[in-house]
């Protein structure tokens, strides 16, 4: 994993790419998520409620792992709740046809259609990455390019996802458009200095500067996009 090259000098108010979360934001995968974690929590002898699951959306593998040990009843090791989760929910990924999110395959295609860069930017592993986006290209949604958890050493809300996802197609993170749906995930792109879009999901996202918060992908369009950004680029001083 090489370091992350510097960002260019300044944004100029055009649309660079478009940064994608991926479970809750594209991708109904949450009550896949709740499923596989209260069958651990089961075999880890506790209980796993909806409190539980908001704790953790937009979390890291790592994160979540933890969690789960926390309020575990029974001996367990990190790496074999670490491939409970993993196991299972790859293996309902591959069994299920994941919904995708409203709005999400008229968004992608606009901004395929222009010729803007499409980054996928999510916390799951890589094996379910590519079962999610398999499962997407059936809909022929693609993308530039990705970032999962094994891609980066300080997963969201660190900046360094997204800041790697810019710098991934030479692109200024300042003139990017994140869209995220947890709390974690957005703190994770304004961190990077995106231009961040909050569609709330399972977890509620506070309103704070710099965020723009909607009730669905059908409310973002590509114009709202590139108006975003051009409002949020520095005015010159003559």
């Amino acid at each position: 994993m090489g370091p992350i090259p510097s960002k260019p000098a300044a944004p100029d108010g055009r649309l660079q790419a478009v940064l994608f979360d991926m479970d809750g934001l594209l991708v109904d995968s949450e009550p896949l998520w709740f499923e596989v974690e209260r069958s651990v929590m089961f075999r880890l002898g506790g209980e796993w409620t909806q409190d539980d699951q908001r704790a953790l959306v937009g979390g890291s593998l790592h994160r979540s792992v933890g969690y789960l040990l926390s309020r575990a009843g029974r001996p367990a090791s990190h790496d074999e709740v670490a491939d409970w989760l993993i196991g299972g929910m790859a293996d309902l990924l591959a069994e299920r046809e994941v919904a995708v999110m409203p709005g999400a395959i008229d968004l992608l295609a606009q901004v395929r259609d222009a010729g803007i860069p499409r980054v996928l930017v999510t916390s799951s592993e890589r094996v379910i990455m590519e079962a999610v986006l398999t499962s997407l290209a059936r809909h022929d949604i693609t993308f530039t390019g990705t970032v999962c958890g094994a891609d980066v050493v300080k997963p969201k809300p660190h900046p360094e996802p997204y800041q790697r996802a810019a710098a991934l197609i030479g692109a200024d993170a300042r003139s990017c458009v994140a869209l995220e749906d947890s709390p974690s995930g957005v703190e994770s792109a304004l961190a990077a200095g995106c231009v961040t879009v909050a569609v709330p999901g399972v977890a509620t996202v506070e309103p704070r500067p710099g965020l723009t918060i909607v009730g669905s992908l059908t409310d973002v369009g590509l114009d709202v996009l590139e108006t975003l950004v051009a409002r949020a680029a520095p005015r010159s001083v003559s």
